[in-house]
């Protein structure tokens, strides 16, 4: 049987903690950053763990993580 192939997008988008939680980077940080309060980008930058529903979508697409 070949081996399962990891989604590549999925890849660079989440990374798995130590203690297997799922890793990833908070929305609209991207651009039109101007108009955004100092509090809500500062807190953007920060990376954010994701809850139980939608980890089970992602652990799927990284069988070897």
């Amino acid at each position: 049987m070949p081996k399962m192939k990891t989604r590549r997008g999925a890849a660079k988008r989440f990374k798995i903690t130590k203690s297997g939680r799922i890793k990833r980077r908070r929305a609209y940080r991207a651009h039109i950053l101007e108009h955004k309060p100092p509090k809500r980008k500062r807190q953007a930058r920060r990376a954010q763990t994701m809850d139980a529903s939608n980890a089970q979508a992602v652990r799927r697409m990284l069988p070897y993580a």
